[in-house]
């Protein structure tokens, strides 16, 4: 292979080597890897997780596209093309998990993505440091109680002669059973989220805010700016690619509402609320050995969430050039 040099009368042929270009590039990645072989040796166990759990188990898409049986395995089963896509767009249930999963995850992203970023801006004010150590420490606790506990406390104190109901009739409000009425559902999983994950999301919104040059402050000061002046102009917009490319891989999420937590919380009554697509998944691919069914509803799930993410990105880049990519 070559290209032709046009300079000089005759035609001649500059042989290009794409062989020393590539043997140059395997020469610079071993010395890189020599050189940090103790860095690539720490990310050995993140690439295996990822790799075993996340790229070998989408070979098992398959089976949407598939009436699939154990018997028969992936590969023997019968292909029945987009008959799940199908069945499923046409069920009962689609418009009412696909309202149910979206309003959880708006309301999850309306009220739960700003209280990190509000905590760490009020904790960020605080002068003390032993009553910032105390607020942070309070905050961060609930993260590490376990799921299974926090939904037991929450369905204990829900109950009518719980806590919840006792502090209603303390005001003169009537007691009500919350985990039977559909009405209140999104507003207990809601609130108990928040609680559980607002110390710990402020984390990374903090480590963001001790990155800020001091001197800008002290510039601000001399020029007479307020405290509320120096939150506006200065530490705030700090922060803003931070939160951007975290509301970006948020809106990654806005279809996926954790069905572990539903799953503990729900029952039949509040149904037409509490049932979203992941536990839809959980119910149909588990509970009836429908695998084909549920895998091909959580493809459609994940392709839509892609595609959020795509479009989020995208929109970021034009806008203020933040993006993932």
């Amino acid at each position: 292979m070559g290209k032709r040099n046009r300079s000089g009368p005759a035609a001649t042929v500059v042989p290009i080597n794409n062989t020393l270009g590539r043997r140059g590039f395997l020469e610079t990645i071993g010395k890189d890897f020599v050189r940090n072989r103790y860095v690539y040796l720490m990310a050995l166990p993140v690439f295996a997780y990822y790799i075993l759990f996340h790229y070998v188990p989408m070979y098992g898409l398959i089976i949407s596209f598939k009436r699939f049986t154990p018997a028969q395995g992936i590969l023997g089963s019968d292909w029945v093309g987009l008959k799940w896509f199908a069945e499923f767009f046409r069920s009962y249930y689609f418009w009412r998990l696909i309202r149910n999963t979206i309003l959880i995850s708006i309301y999850g992203l309306f009220w739960g993505f700003p209280a990190p970023i509000v905590l760490a801006l009020l904790i960020n004010e605080v002068r003390s440091v032993s009553f910032k150590r105390v607020v942070q420490s309070l905050t961060y606790v609930p993260h590490f109680i376990s799921l299974v506990v926090v939904c037991g406390l929450l369905l204990e104190f829900s109950q009518m002669r719980g806590l919840f109901n006792d502090i209603a009739a303390f005001f003169g409000m009537s007691r009500v059973s919350f985990f039977q009425d559909p009405k209140y559902f999104r507003t207990l999983y809601i609130g108990s989220g928040i609680w559980q994950e607002v110390g710990w999301g402020t984390i990374i919104y903090l480590a963001a805010l001790s990155a800020i040059d001091p001197q800008l402050y002290e510039a601000a000061t001399i020029d007479g700016a307020g405290r509320w002046r120096k939150l506006s102009a200065i530490t705030f917009p700090s922060i803003v690619p931070t939160v951007v490319i975290l509301l970006i891989l948020r809106l990654g999420r806005l279809l996926t509402v954790g069905h572990e937590k539903i799953i503990l919380l729900y029952n039949s009554s509040i149904y037409e609320t509490a049932d979203v697509i992941t536990t839809f998944v959980y119910r149909k691919g588990l509970l009836d050995f429908n695998w084909s069914y549920g895998t091909a509803v959580g493809l459609f799930n994940s392709v839509i969430n892609l595609s959020l993410v795509v479009l989020a990105n995208a929109i970021s880049r034009r806008v203020n050039e933040t993006s993932l990519w």
